[in-house]
C-alpha cells in the first residue's frame, strides 16, 4: 500500500510547486457541505482521490480500538465492528453508500447519539496524514491514554481536508447496547425542550432525542432492566420501527428534510426556548441542535438566523444551500480567523488543499 501513499504525495508535491489547487474527494457523499464548486469532468487532474487506499490496518476488539485507512467504506467498517457487537458511537451520517472513513472524519459530522456519546473528534485517537508539502506525518496513537504533544489528530476532525489528506485513522469504539427502545409522546415544543433537559440531568439511559410536528421521540439504550425501568419513569408509546426512524433522521431521509429548501443547522444551548424563525424546525441532541428548513434565501433571513444562534450562545451553519451564495459557516472572530489562517499556513503553506472549502480567505 505504500506505493499508493507515494503516488498521492507526489501529486501533492507537484501541485504545491505549481501552486495548483487540489480538491480532496473520495466518494463525493459530502459534496453538498461547505463551499464546494461543481466538479469539472474534464479536469480530474485537480482531484486527489484516496478511495483506493482502503482496509482495516489493526483491530483489537478487547481494546475497543480500530485503525483503518481513509478509503475504507463506512458500511464495511461498521460491518466489521458489528461482528463483535461494537459500533461507532457517534453514529456518523453516510449520505450515500460510498461514504468513507476519511470523509467521515474530515466532515466531522455526528448523528443522533452525539449529545450522549460524544462527537467525532472525541473518538479520534490518532491519524496518519499527508500535509500540503507531501510530508507523511503521524499524530496521536492507537491507545486511549495518549497525551504526548499537541492533539493534532482531533484538529483534523471537521477540517474538511483544508489541513491535509487523511491516510489512516485510529478510533475508539464502544460496545453495542443490549437493547434499544424508542418512545413517542405528544407535546408542544416548549414542553419537549423542558423534558429533554430534565431527563438529561437524571441517570436515565437516553441515547437520542428528536422533536418534530408536536411529537417528542426518544431512544433508550442499555441493559434491559435499566431501559425498562426508564420507560416506566418516562412513559410514552413504544415506536415499532425505532431503528428505521433514527436512520431516517441521521441520513436526512426523514420527510422534514425533503422540502428542497435551504437547510440551516443551529447549535445552541440545550435550554434555549423555541426559536422564532420562519420555516419548519426539527430539534435533536436534547435541544442543542435545531434544524431549520427555511422559507426563503434572502439576506434578512441569513442575518436573523445567525443573530438568533449567537444570542442563544451558539452558531449557525447553512448545511444544505442549493444555489445560494451565502456564507456556509458562522463567521469567525478576527482572533479565531488569525489562528485558523496560521494553522492553514503551517500545514499547507502553498494553500493548495481544498482552498475556500470552509472560508473564502483560506
Amino acid at each position: 500500500m505504500q506505493y499508493l501513499i507515494d503516488q498521492l504525495a507526489d501529486k501533492i508535491r507537484a501541485a504545491a510547486e505549481e501552486r495548483k489547487p487540489l480538491r480532496i474527494r473520495g466518494a463525493g457523499t459530502k459534496d453538498f457541505y461547505g463551499h464546494c464548486p461543481p466538479l469539472d469532468p474534464a479536469d480530474l487532474s485537480s482531484v486527489l482521490d484516496p478511495t483506493t487506499y482502503a482496509g482495516v490496518v489493526d483491530y483489537e476488539p478487547t481494546e475497543l480500538v480500530i485503525t483503518a485507512r481513509c478509503g475504507t467504506r463506512l458500511t464495511d467498517l461498521e460491518a466489521e465492528l458489528s461482528k463483535h457487537r461494537q459500533m461507532l458511537a457517534f453514529e456518523p451520517p453516510h449520505f450515500g453508500s460510498g461514504a468513507t472513513l476519511g470523509g467521515c472524519v474530515a466532515a466531522g459530522l455526528s448523528g443522533p447519539r452525539r449529545a450522549n456519546a460524544g462527537a467525532v473528534r472525541d473518538f479520534v485517537l490518532g491519524v496518519r496524514m499527508l500535509d500540503g508539502k507531501g510530508n507523511d506525518l503521524s499524530f496521536g496513537g492507537r491507545v486511549m491514554k495518549n497525551v504526548a504533544g499537541y492533539d493534532v489528530s482531533r484538529l483534523m476532525a471537521g477540517s474538511l481536508g483544508t489541513l491535509g489528506l487523511l491516510l489512516e485513522i485510529s478510533l475508539k469504539v464502544l460496545p453495542r447496547p443490549a437493547i434499544e427502545v424508542t418512545l413517542l409522546m405528544a407535546m408542544d415544543e416548549a414542553e419537549a425542550i423542558r423534558r429533554m433537559n430534565l431527563w438529561a440531568g437524571k441517570p436515565l439511559p437516553v441515547s437520542a432525542t428528536c422533536f418534530w410536528d408536536d411529537q417528542l421521540i426518544l431512544r433508550l439504550s442499555g441493559a434491559e432492566p435499566a431501559v425498562r425501568a426508564a420507560h416506566a419513569i418516562i412513559g410514552g408509546e413504544e415506536l415499532r420501527d425505532g431503528a428505521g426512524f433514527w436512520d431516517s433522521v441521521r441520513e436526512q431521509q426523514h420527510s422534514f428534510f425533503s422540502s428542497g429548501k435551504p437547510l440551516w443547522r443551529l447549535s445552541v444551548k440545550s435550554t434555549t426556548p423555541p426559536l422564532s424563525l420562519p420555516g419548519a424546525q426539527l430539534i435533536e441532541w436534547g435541544g442543542a441542535l435545531r434544524w431549520l428548513s427555511a422559507d426563503d434565501e434572502g439576506d434578512a433571513l441569513q442575518v436573523a438566523v445567525r443573530e438568533t444562534a449567537s444570542t442563544a450562545g451558539g452558531h449557525a451553519t447553512l448545511f444544505r444551500h442549493g444555489e445560494s451564495s451565502a456564507a456556509v459557516f458562522h463567521l469567525l472572530t478576527p482572533q479565531m480567523m488569525r489562528i485558523t489562517r496560521r494553522l492553514k499556513e503551517k500545514f499547507d503553506p502553498a494553500g493548495i488543499l481544498n482552498p475556500g472549502r470552509m472560508y473564502p480567505e483560506i
